[in-house]
């Protein structure tokens, strides 16, 4: 009898844990406290208004659960008199500090190790040069240069897995709808800026409206600035029917995303334990990789190591010319090296962007076109995103000996699906 009492008050305890709202973060008891303030205006566009009021109905509730307290306010002047001091961590949901004084106030908060998380509006500007510490250097991200429409979800592929705010997201996930924002800087040429996440090519063409939609090309996401201690997260737009006011999506629909937000809150608030996740990709291992469309291994025709050797499908031997191995570059890039000559990497033939532009191998320069994001699959296949064009390895179809390999077009299919297995 107390034994099966000793069952039945475990299981009523599982139960009662399972029923805490999971789209609000897992509660963490055993985390250290700390104090969240939000600044927002909540004055222009539906879209933007709305999401301030969903973020101060989730933000408390997921407060609750991870300890930490969260309160929202109009008042930016609390920038530019220390009223921020007590708090470790400062949102921006809707927009940025307007007057010299809060902007100062803001920096020097920041300078003394403050944290910060942006959103969307936040970084939105055309005018850099009036704040450059704050849009150049600070976010890195320049001028505003153009936006989706409509707003919908994206595919992001999560860029550093090693960041206690991404360490547990998978490694491509669906957002929330939101509009998304492009910058005039390149964020991957500034060695301050660590890209997290960004649009995975399978997301294009991203948007509704035509005119208005991004169809290729590199749009990061989630990133933080290792000067500083700060996030900036391109949502927060929620979809909107503007003659009701309406909601018609929410910004906390996606649980990876939430996840980032949870975690990214306690590592800004000096409370995050997340360990590293490990990569299943070795930088040390040889692997044969081996097609889902047709069983052919990836292969060095007639095992030459030679500039323009070819990439072709062949039957799987287990030989030289069918190994290689993943070296890291940056921004989760690797450059994918022959066994039977090292240097020499699988690239896409004179960097061509095209549609079916021919594998091959050649020396390795620094390339874009010599690096390959991998993109874990649910199988635990991947597939291959090359740098310069977002577009995926892939094999043309037919299954006979000898085709060369190509880029194409990210679409999932098993052509661009393939298994790695480990050589000794």
């Amino acid at each position: 009898m107390r034994r099966l009492t000793a069952r039945l008050l475990t299981l009523l305890a599982l139960v009662l844990g399972l029923t805490t709202p999971a789209n609000a973060g897992s509660a963490a008891p055993q985390a250290a406290p700390f104090k969240v303030i939000a600044f927002y205006n909540g004055t222009w566009d539906a879209a933007h208004i709305d999401f301030v009021k969903e973020a101060n109905q989730w933000f408390p509730q997921a407060a609750a659960q991870n300890n930490f307290t969260y309160v929202a306010t109009t008042d930016w002047n609390l920038l530019a008199n220390g009223g921020v001091n007590d708090y470790q961590v400062v949102l921006f949901l809707d927009d940025a500090p307007q007057t010299a004084a809060q902007r100062s106030g803001f920096e020097q908060y920041i300078r003394a190790g403050g944290g910060w998380m942006g959103f969307h509006v936040s970084a939105f500007t055309t005018n850099a040069g009036a704040w450059p510490w704050y849009y150049n250097t600070f976010l890195g991200s320049g001028n505003f240069q153009s936006n989706t429409w409509g707003p919908t979800t994206a595919i992001l592929r999560t860029e550093d897995r090693t960041h206690p705010s991404t360490s547990g997201l998978p490694a491509t996930f669906t957002s929330a709808v939101s509009e998304w924002y492009s910058w005039s800087n390149d964020l991957r040429t500034n060695p301050n800026i660590k890209v997290l996440a960004s649009v995975d090519p399978s997301s294009f063409p991203l948007g509704t409206d035509p005119n208005q939609s991004w169809y290729s090309g590199y749009y990061p996401i989630l990133w933080t600035n290792t000067q500083y201690k700060m996030l900036y997260a391109n949502f927060g737009h929620n979809a909107m029917n503007y003659d009701t006011n309406t909601r018609l999506s929410s910004t906390f629909a996606s649980p990876p995303q939430n996840r980032f937000l949870i975690d990214g809150l306690k590592w800004l608030g000096g409370a995050s334990n997340n360990p590293a996740p490990t990569d299943p990709i070795s930088g040390t291992a040889w692997y044969t990789l081996a097609n889902k469309a047709n069983g052919s291994c990836v292969d060095a025709r007639a095992a030459g190591t030679a500039n323009g050797t070819p990439i072709q499908q062949y039957t799987c031997n287990g030989t030289l010319a069918q190994q290689f191995q993943f070296r890291s570059t940056d921004g989760g890039y690797t450059r994918i090296a022959n066994r039977g000559n090292p240097q020499q990497v699988i690239d896409v033939t004179d960097v061509s962007t095209a549609d079916n532009a021919p594998l091959q191998l050649w020396s390795y320069g620094g390339g874009a076109n010599q690096q390959w994001q991998p993109v874990r699959e649910a199988s635990g296949s991947y597939r291959f995103v090359a740098r310069h064009s977002g577009k995926c390895l892939s094999t043309t179809g037919s299954s006979v000996n000898g085709v060369q390999l190509v880029q194409r077009p990210c679409d999932n299919s098993t052509a661009q699906s393939f298994g790695l297995s480990p050589q000794s």
